[in-house]
């Protein structure tokens, strides 16, 4: 059978052990030697990341399979294709319907077989599962880091200081600055005015500047709300 190998990393998984380009390269072909397929090529799609199939390597794929150049395709691990279970599954979708046989290497997934197919929806969604959690996770630290007033990355906010153990502490100064942005949009002003009538009394941005931006404001009023 005439098979093509696909690998990605995105740029933050470049130096994790098991995700190279060079490992997946060498899985798929000792994977194809043991299944006795014909192994082409090996697609690349370096530095990408899996969140859409924008990238170049699908569309090669996609292009080979239109030809009716190939009948197998191989990934390391199935999120090397998507890691998003909906792309994931529709992209399968596509191989089966043109009658291209797909297998991971390390799910052990080869959806030639019924079972195969159902083991393959399985997993996506427990992937997707995986990813979801993670992001409640992190959306939770984040939360309860701010509840602490602990600095969760970036910039300064306008209107806090912060020590030298990453808490956040009110800046007296900017604190009346933004109660003052506040008290004049309630009363109607628009970002620019807003803006000019800081400008006009001296009031300086975090960086210093005596130049005020309607999205700074914007960003101000969204804290504050």
């Amino acid at each position: 059978m005439k098979a093509v190998g696909y690998i990605r990393v995105s740029t933050s998984e470049q130096a994790k052990e098991g995700v190279s380009l060079d490992n997946q390269t060498a899985k798929i072909k000792a994977y194809s030697d043991l299944n006795d397929f014909n192994l082409l090529e090996i697609i690349n799609d370096p530095g990408m990341s899996g969140k859409n199939l924008k990238r170049p390597g699908i569309n090669k794929l996609m292009k080979m399979i239109k030809k009716k150049e190939i009948d197998t395709i191989i990934v390391y691990k199935l999120d090397r294709l998507s890691r998003k279970v909906k792309d994931t599954l529709e992209l399968i979708e596509s191989f089966d319907k043109k009658g291209i046989t797909f297998h991971s290497i390390t799910e052990k997934i080869d959806t030639k077989s019924a079972m195969g197919k159902f083991f393959l929806n399985i997993t996506a969604s427990l992937a997707q599962m995986e990813r979801d959690l993670i992001s409640e996770r992190t959306i939770d630290a984040l939360n309860y880091k701010k509840s602490k007033m602990e600095k969760t990355g970036g910039d300064i906010p306008f209107g806090f200081d912060v020590t030298e153990k990453n808490i956040l502490i009110k800046n007296k100064a900017e604190q009346k600055i933004i109660s003052l942005i506040c008290r004049s949009r309630k009363k109607g002003e628009s970002l620019r005015a807003i803006c000019r009538k800081l400008e006009e009394k001296g009031f300086r941005t975090k960086t210093g500047r005596l130049n005020w931006q309607p999205k700074v404001i914007s960003s101000i009023l969204k804290r504050t709300a």
